[in-house]
């Protein structure tokens, strides 16, 4: 018998259950870049253009990094949807423990890792000496709030996994109100700056853990967490690794390519960084719609293919690809549109302003391609093929872009912002066709098995 939060996916409709799931989990996804966007704006306005460099310009070094061990969360969603779809309570059992506990261990990795090295990665990232100060405290700050971070996500990825994203969006509109006015407390009445906004986000992530975590305490059935339980199955742990693994390096090299992106414009100075800051702070929200879908066809997939309802497979990759074509179409061409009144929400700098134009009409105008990109990706990893959209994803996303960078942009003919992010949508195009003959031969496999 489903519970009133989780959603059945193996019977019905996949499109409307597909949408009553999706639903929840963008609403999350907005809430959390609205409450990002506010550190920007409220450390942009009351801070200076400086400190929105400083905590712009850690956006894809901290993405670097968390991106391994977020992926590995996609190995826990998949693995519970599988088992709760197969209605194998002692594995899902212990996938539950294993992933937490998981979680835990790859949080404090990150907080080592950042809090040490912060300034040595950002003189890497070539940051402009006016803003490497400001950038490597609030680098180090946010770094300390990895293990609830982490804890949070796997927490979440247990939840999608038996259709409850509606819990999790509420954990994150309490905690989010709680960033905001801490936000505003401690840069406006504490003059605490970057630091300040760094801090509230700490704040607000362990609170937005600590409810994931009694939400699983108070679960029953396989997906209830007991902390006298915790412990790593080797067995588990292994297929988490199989599926998460991949997908974690591919994140993490995503965010290398735009690492070496993000440096590229940092060569054009604090102006051209600002401006892509607050541009990407605004792109984000489209793509988190549209992740939204991405997710959604990772746990329906995973379910289904659990519950060996192979067939429903395809039904769910069309509704997965028709729901993320609509969103990346209507919200990319509408941040477009808005665009300079969003941005002057971040800076009223007209330099500034025109600097995130020139990067939203390029990438957000065709940005559904990125979003049907994941979605075959999202079909792929559910019926457990996580290497093979990997390699893809690095060899036609990632490497292309890298040799764009390293070629054409070289050229001074060339040397502009413009060709910095034309290497977007070039190379999504040329990685979601590969995606999609990938699937279209998976799939068969798989049926056919």
């Amino acid at each position: 018998m489903k519970k009133k939060y989780e959603i059945d996916m193996c019977s019905g409709s996949v499109f409307r259950k597909m949408l009553l799931f999706a639903i929840p989990l963008m609403c999350s996804s907005i809430l959390q870049l609205l409450f990002n966007a506010a550190d920007i704006v409220v450390v942009g306005r009351f801070a200076g253009d400086n400190a929105l460099a400083a905590v712009g310009s850690n956006t894809a070094l901290i993405n670097l990094f968390t991106n391994l061990f977020i992926g590995l969360s996609v190995g826990t969603n998949v693995l519970t949807a599988q088992y709760y779809g197969a209605k194998k309570e002692a594995d899902l059992r212990e996938t539950v423990h294993t992933s937490m506990l998981l979680s835990i261990y790859s949080g404090v990795i990150l907080t080592i890792v950042g809090v040490v090295g912060a300034r040595f990665l950002l003189e890497l990232m070539k940051a402009p000496s006016e803003v490497i100060g400001l950038a490597a405290l609030y680098l180090r700050i946010l770094f300390l709030g990895m293990p609830s971070m982490m804890v949070y996500n796997f927490g979440s990825a247990i939840l999608r996994a038996v259709g409850d994203t509606k819990r999790p969006l509420y954990y994150l509109l309490g905690a989010g109100i709680i960033n905001v006015i801490l936000n505003l407390f401690f840069v406006i009445i504490c003059q605490m700056g970057v630091a300040g906004v760094g801090l509230a986000t700490v704040i607000s992530q362990t609170i937005s853990a600590a409810l994931v975590v009694r939400c699983l305490m108070k679960e029953q059935g396989g997906i209830q967490l007991e902390l006298k339980a915790l412990s790593i199955s080797k067995d588990k742990l292994a297929k988490i690794l199989k599926i998460g693994l991949p997908a974690g390096f591919q994140g993490t090299v995503f965010s290398l390519s735009n690492v070496v992106i993000q440096s590229a414009v940092n060569s054009f100075g604090p102006i051209a960084v600002a401006g892509n800051s607050a541009a990407s702070n605004i792109e984000g929200f489209v793509y988190m719609a549209m992740n939204t879908f991405y997710q959604a066809t990772i746990s329906f997939t995973s379910q289904n293919f659990g519950a060996k309802e192979y067939k429903r497979i395809y039904k769910i990759l069309a509704a997965g690809e028709i729901y993320v074509i609509a969103t990346g179409v209507i919200l990319g061409n509408l941040a477009v549109f808005f665009g300079e009144s969003l941005l002057r929400m971040y800076s009223s700098n007209a330099e500034v302003i025109a600097a995130g134009m020139a990067r939203l009409r390029i990438i957000c105008t065709i940005y559904a391609l990125c979003g049907i990109m994941d979605v075959l990706v999202g079909a792929l990893r559910g019926i457990g093929y996580s290497v093979i959209p990997m390699i893809v994803s690095l060899v036609g996303a990632c490497g292309l872009r890298l040799v764009w960078i390293a070629t054409v942009f070289q050229l001074p003919q060339y040397h502009s912002l413009t060709t910095v992010y034309l290497s977007y949508p070039i190379t999504w195009t040329i990685t979601l066709t590969v995606h999609a003959v990938t699937f279209a031969l998976a799939a068969r496999k798989v049926l056919r098995e």
